[in-house]
């Protein structure tokens, strides 16, 4: 499926908010390289140390996930990103400004990234709960496609530049790009002319029972339940070997900031790569079936790579393996996203997506102190072992459920509600939505 050749690109809203992501991620991919090498380089920071960052950069995910959902559900979405956007640049601007002046701490830095991380859990949240309104249900997977692919070429350059501006300036100033990046999106996103209808707010409703709705409809539904579930092995396993990635190559293998970010540059290609495989794969195999192996393909070739990851000519396989690990697991990634957004009635969205990205998301929090505490303990090496082992178990809950078999996921009027049904908030709220165009 061509980037320019759907209908969507000519939805002018649509590009402005494709454009505003794509300028986030492209800050962001420049970050992911040079956040911890200030960590490991100029502060000098140990193996726990190196990890607690990453505890950091996803704790807000793990302590206001939940009431998130039900507070962007209460609020305009496009507000909640463009001030999620600005927010974090300013905070990652303080960092080259505070190195500047010679005053830089970790302490400062675990502060910039746990803020950073509370603005993320808004801002994605408004995020995916936005897109069901700006697109055709029809064109969901296509969005998505997009997005992802956009964001893969942002994150192809994104990090081999971070490695190259950490090389010739500092890993402070490399910083100064991710924070223009999200200022350019905060631009892109007050462009967007499509007015929101206002949240729909029940006044008996309180903040614990909307969250508790979002939580019984994600658990209640088997579909989802699998889906949220895999995704938080993933992350939780994922995460215990990426806290410790950079601590390896930069820290242990000695190799430069430009190699450590073609790393990174390698799984944005493979990403990239298998985006736009995604619809494909999933025609051919099955939605279900498609994301079953996905999980388990990418997993086996993540474990052969860790071997691979030494100093000199192994190197090169071990990224060719990263990279072809997210080719093949960029399958269940965006088809989870879009089969959620199926499923899901638009009034809880915000909660839907709240609920996944505090289970799903919250345990890369968890699976980092794990990385951290292995790592200073038994060795870096070997904490990765653990994570990617740990990768090859995530399938376990998409495999013994009904996805395992099934090509055509269904719709939300279909499966709504879950075992109990939809709430009658849920169906009054689903009557009044606003049309997507």
């Amino acid at each position: 499926m061509s980037l320019l050749s759907s209908g969507l690109f000519r939805h002018a809203d649509f590009r402005r908010f494709w454009a505003a992501d794509t300028a986030s991620q492209t800050g962001a991919a420049v970050t992911l390289v040079a956040l911890p090498l200030i960590a490991i380089g100029p502060l000098d920071a140990t193996p726990f140390e190196a990890g607690l960052l990453v505890v950091f950069e996803y704790l807000a995910f793990l302590v206001i996930g939940l009431p998130a959902g039900a507070w962007v559900d209460r609020m305009r979405r496009p507000r909640v990103m463009i001030a999620g956007s600005l927010c974090r640049a300013a905070l990652l601007g303080s960092v080259p400004v505070a190195y500047g002046l010679d005053v830089l701490t970790l302490t400062q830095l675990y502060g910039v990234a746990f803020g950073v991380s509370v603005c993320t859990v808004f801002f994605d949240v408004a995020h995916q709960s936005y897109l069901p309104q700006l697109v055709d249900d029809t064109d969901l997977v296509e969005a998505n496609v997009k997005l992802e692919a956009s964001r893969s070429i942002a994150q192809v350059g994104g990090p081999g530049a971070g490695g190259a501006l950490v090389g010739a300036l500092s890993a402070p100033v490399a910083v100064l790009v991710d924070a223009v990046g999200f200022v350019g999106s905060a631009l892109f996103l007050s462009r967007i002319r499509r007015a929101e209808a206002k949240p729909l707010v029940h006044p008996d409703a309180s903040l614990r029972a909307e969250i508790g709705e979002g939580l019984r409809f994600v658990f209640g539904n088997p579909l989802l339940r699998a889906l949220t579930l895999t995704g938080a092995i993933s992350n939780m396993c994922g995460t215990i070997g990426a806290s410790m990635l950079l601590v390896l190559l930069n820290g242990q293998l000695g190799l430069s900031p430009f190699l450590c970010g073609l790393v990174f540059t390698a799984e944005a290609a493979g990403g990239l790569l298998g985006s736009l495989l995604t619809v494909r794969i999933a025609d051919r195999l099955g939605q279900g079936p498609a994301m079953c192996a996905s999980v388990v393909t990418s997993g086996v070739l993540w474990l052969l790579a860790l071997p691979m990851y030494q100093a000199d000519g192994r190197f090169a396989v071990a990224v060719a393996l990263q990279g072809l690990g997210w080719v093949c697991f960029m399958t269940f990634k965006i088809n989870s996203v879009s089969v959620r957004q199926q499923l899901c009635p638009k009034p809880l969205l915000g909660r839907m997506t709240a609920t996944n990205r505090f289970v799903v998301w919250g345990s890369m929090p968890i699976g980092a102190l794990i990385g951290s505490t292995l790592g200073q303990t038994v060795g870096v090496r070997q904490a990765m072992w653990v994570g990617v082992l740990g990768e090859l178990l995530a399938v376990l809950p998409v495999f013994f459920s009904p996805l395992r078999t099934m090509r055509r996921l269904p719709h939300a009027p279909h499966v709504a509600g879950g075992p109990g049904g939809e709430s009658p908030a849920a169906r009054a709220g689903a009557a009044t939505a606003p049309p997507a165009e």
